[in-house]
C-alpha cells in the first residue's frame, strides 16, 4: 500500500486515476505478498512506487479497499491493476494493526499471500509504479512501512502450510523433476533435504504421476519427468497431510 495525496485536477485522466487510488474506506488497506519459483530460487515480487510519500521506495503490492468490495475482492483487484495478475490462488494472512505502522495516521492493513508460476504470467507494472521486480527471498531490501514484517509472516505461514497441504506446488511447471520439487521444498523451508529420503516420502504419497518423458536439452543426464495426480492433489488440498522430514 502506498498513500497518495488528494488531487483536485479536473482532467479526465486525473479523475480516473484518483478513482482507483483514493481511500474508499478510510484507514483500511490490503497488502499482498507474491511468491514465485524460478528454477531453484524462491522469489517475491516487489514494486517501486512512482507517486505519493513512498515514491522511489520498494514495497509489497497494496491499495485501498473500495466501499462496495470485500477485502478478498480488493486484493484480487489490486494485483490485477498493478501487475495484470488475475484469478490466482490467494490466502488471507491476518490484519496488521500496529498504530505506528504508518506515520501521522492510523492505517490497518489486511495481508495476503499468493503463489504463482513465473512462466505463466507476464508481469506489467501499473501506472502508479516505476517498476515491478522479482527479488530472491534472501536479497530483500528495506521496504516501506511494515512490509518486511508482513513478508516474514507470510513466509512463516507458507512454511507451515507446505507441510500440511500441496499449496507450494503451484510454483512448479506442469511437468517437473523430483529434484525441482525437492529444491522447491528446500527454498520454502530454508533447509537442506536428503535426496533419497525425500524421494521415498514424496512417492509414498501417491501424489505424483510418472511420465514416459525425460528432460530435454540439458547438459547432464536427463531426469525423469512427473506431474501431479489431480484427484489426489484435490483430496490432499482439502484434507491435508503431515509431510515432515
Amino acid at each position: 500500500m502506498t498513500i497518495l495525496p488528494n488531487r483536485n485536477n479536473s482532467d479526465a485522466d486525473s479523475n480516473a486515476t484518483t478513482e482507483i487510488i483514493k481511500p474508499a474506506i478510510e484507514g483500511i488497506t490490503v497488502d499482498c505478498v507474491i511468491f514465485g519459483f524460478n528454477k531453484a530460487s524462491l522469489e517475491v515480487l516487489l514494486v517501486q512506487h512512482a507517486e505519493g510519500e513512498s515514491v522511489g521506495k520498494w514495497g509489497l503490492l497494496g491499495g485501498w479497499i473500495k466501499k462496495e468490495e470485500s477485502a478478498d475482492d480488493a486484493a484480487q483487484r489490486v494485483l490485477y491493476e498493478l501487475t495484470s495478475l488475475d484469478n490466482i490462488y490467494l490466502e488471507q494472512l491476518k490484519a496488521f494493526t500496529d498504530p505506528k505502522r504508518v506515520l501521522d495516521r492510523r492505517v490497518v492493513t489486511i495481508g495476503y499471500y499468493t503463489l504463482v508460476n513465473r512462466e505463466d504470467y507476464n508481469i506489467k507494472a501499473g501506472f502508479t509504479l516505476r517498476e515491478a521486480k522479482w527479488y530472491k527471498i534472501n536479497d530483500i531490501p528495506d521496504l516501506i512501512f511494515d512490509h518486511n514484517e508482513i513478508l516474514e509472516f507470510s513466509l512463516m505461514q507458507l512454511r507451515n502450510r507446505v507441510r500440511q497441504a500441496p499449496i507450494g506446488f503451484n510454483l512448479l511447471p506442469e511437468k517437473f523433476t523430483l529434484l525441482q520439487l525437492m529444491h522447491l521444498y528446500e527454498e520454502i523451508l530454508g533447509i537442506e533435504l536428503e535426496k533419497s529420503n525425500f524421494r521415498r516420502k514424496i512417492l509414498h504419497m501417491k501424489l505424483l504421476v510418472a511420465l514416459d518423458e525425460k528432460q530435454q536439452d540439458v547438459s547432464h543426464r536427463a531426469a525423469k519427468l512427473y506431474k501431479f495426480d489431480p484427484d489426489i492433489y484435490k483430496k490432499l488440498t482439502e484434507k491435508g497431510f503431515n509431510f515432515e522430514f
